[in-house]
């Protein structure tokens, strides 16, 4: 069953959004692939902060980690759609897929940016999983989510670009090949728009290593392999610049709207677990001789973070189908993640009150899910962002910042 939504653009333009369980077959094959992958798997990671190795490369081999790259270079061409459903199901059964995720969302700039040569010589390879694209240089520590401001530099040299500067919270740049860097070409106080003057550039994290480039772990609470990495008068080749000098920061505004979707999938996921888990416990659990779910101080909550949850899923579902139908979805894309990263938290809160003191003990995964939902509210984009897009690009407020 499909519910239908007219974007306002007459007859022809109507978007069809899924209100059931689409892509089973994929929903399914990501279950039998986390079975293998208990909550004693992560817990292990967890404590010991180590990459999944294993659980990345079985969703390697599996193929869904090139699921949304075009059939020509060796991915399956599936739509956003199926990749938020990929993600809801990892998390929903009881994995994180913030291991590899991005893999999903950053080659879309190499994709509908980079040179026909570019597409050719790497996305065939992160299709197979020869090559990893799991880095993306953007944040910085001075400047934050105010990208246009960023300092880390790019002179052309002639056949190549030295690169100097630093980015925080560079997620995976240990454990991947390749890195989505951003940075700027041209001053900003030369510039007419202060958007300008940013490119973008593919980087060989392998080749930089040592010549350039370092990489400095962060700890966190979290395992989310997180690192700031600095860049040193670094060469990376004039060849590896993404679309037109300048140009950068329009072509990963075009990925964002896909994290976001993405991303807010992942958050759908996890709150899936957490119902799952309160209800089951709410009903076995027994106190005073009857179980706890009986109460509506515990069962409210439960039903309050589902209903919370059917909304988001909603409004995730309508911005990914906006996206494959090629239409604006800035605003659902915002929106759906802001909501489906409360929804989650929601259901987390719930699900710890619900298990009580057994939802501090480890063994129950439930405070390291907890812990990692919560980073959803934040990254990749944070709830008072969202707001101000909102206020300023949808209803048309004035700029708040």
């Amino acid at each position: 069953m499909v519910a239908e939504m007219d974007a306002g653009h007459g007859a022809d333009s109507v978007t069809v959004v899924p209100v059931d369980q689409d892509y089973a077959d994929i929903r399914d094959s990501v279950r039998r692939i986390c079975e293998d992958f208990p909550g004693e798997y992560w817990r292990e990671k967890d404590e010991k902060s180590e990459y999944p190795e294993e659980f990345v490369q079985a969703l390697t081999r599996s193929g869904y980690l090139g699921a949304l790259i075009p059939e020509e270079f060796g991915g399956s061409g599936l739509p956003i759609r199926a990749g938020s459903v990929i993600l809801e199901e990892i998390h929903a059964n009881g994995c994180n897929a913030g291991a590899c995720h991005a893999q999903m969302y950053i080659m879309g700039t190499l994709l509908r940016h980079g040179s026909d040569e570019q597409k050719r010589k790497y996305l065939p390879g992160i299709a197979s999983g020869e090559i990893r694209l799991q880095a993306f240089g953007v944040s910085e520590p001075t400047t934050g989510t105010d990208t246009t401001q960023l300092k880390t530099r790019a002179v052309r040299d002639g056949d190549h670009y030295v690169v100097n500067g630093q980015k925080i919270w560079t997620s995976r740049a240990r454990q991947s090949d390749l890195m989505l860097l951003l940075a700027r070409t041209t001053p900003a106080d030369q510039v007419k728009r202060r958007t300008d003057g940013i490119s973008t550039f593919i980087v060989d994290l392998n080749a930089g290593k040592d010549n350039g480039l370092e990489i400095r772990p962060i700890p966190t609470m979290i395992n989310h392999n997180t690192n700031e990495v600095f860049f040193d008068n670094l060469r990376v080749p004039a060849e590896n610049l993404i679309g037109e000098e300048g140009r950068g920061f329009r072509y990963i505004l075009d990925g964002m709207n896909a994290e976001r979707v993405l991303v807010a999938s992942e958050a759908l996921g996890d709150g899936r677990w957490f119902i799952d888990r309160a209800v089951a416990y709410a009903n076995e659990r027994e106190v005073f001789g009857a179980p706890i779910g009986r109460n509506q101080g515990i069962q409210f909550p439960i039903a309050r973070a589902y209903a919370q949850l059917r909304a988001a899923d909603m409004m995730v579902r309508r911005a990914a189908a906006l996206f494959d139908d090629g239409k604006d979805c800035g605003e659902d894309a915002n929106i759906a993640k802001m909501l489906a990263s409360e929804a989650a938290w929601e259901a987390a809160e719930t699900c710890m009150q619900t298990f009580g003191g057994f939802a501090f003990a480890r063994e129950y995964d439930i405070e390291r899910k907890w812990r990692e939902c919560r980073l959803m509210k934040t990254a990749p984009i944070s709830t008072n962002l969202v707001l101000a897009y909102v206020a300023q690009h949808v209803l048309g407020l004035p700029r708040s910042y």
